[in-house]
């Protein structure tokens, strides 16, 4: 197979999963009364952790404001809670809830359950095909991911080292 026929391979899967990926959240999200940067918002909290409004900004590329005002409504709604931040007691860092965590387990079984059937339309040695591409493509992007991390250490260690 050539790199290109390779290449053209992924890019249909993307296309065909990231259309139903992102067509799923938003109607999950619909489904919730939130609008997608609310539940965006939740799913940075559910994956990243706690964080601060600011973070929230950067993040979405929002004015703090903006990003205030979506959280609010979060809190309003039970799904985040704001809590004193341990390091600094000026400021407040964002939590997901019990039902805010319900929220989004919920909508990761709904995207779950796609899956299952996606698999279901597969022979066992198809699965047993794609379970080992998978597997090969997850390996490469993690080290493809690293990369500019290693980078970045190195600059800073010779910089610790020229200092």
């Amino acid at each position: 197979m050539t790199k290109s026929s390779f290449t053209q391979a992924i890019r249909s899967w993307m296309d065909v999963f990231m259309h139903r990926s992102m067509r799923g959240w938003g109607l999950f999200a619909k489904s919730t009364g939130l609008s997608m940067p609310q539940f965006s918002i939740l799913m940075q909290l559910h994956h990243k952790g706690s964080c601060g409004v600011s973070d929230i900004s950067e993040r979405f590329d929002i004015s703090n404001a903006a990003a205030s005002q979506l959280v609010d409504k979060l809190v309003q709604n039970r799904f985040i809670k704001r809590e004193e931040d341990p390091h600094d007691r000026r400021a407040k860092l964002l939590n997901l809830t019990d039902k805010g965590r319900t929220l989004i387990q919920q909508g990761i079984e709904d995207r779950y359950r796609w899956m299952d059937e996606l698999a279901g339309r597969l022979t066992s040695e198809e699965r047993a095909q794609v379970s080992e591409a998978l597997n090969l493509m997850t390996r490469a992007a993690k080290e493809l991911e690293a990369e500019p991390e290693q980078q970045l250490n190195k600059v800073l260690q010779g910089s610790t080292l020229n200092s």
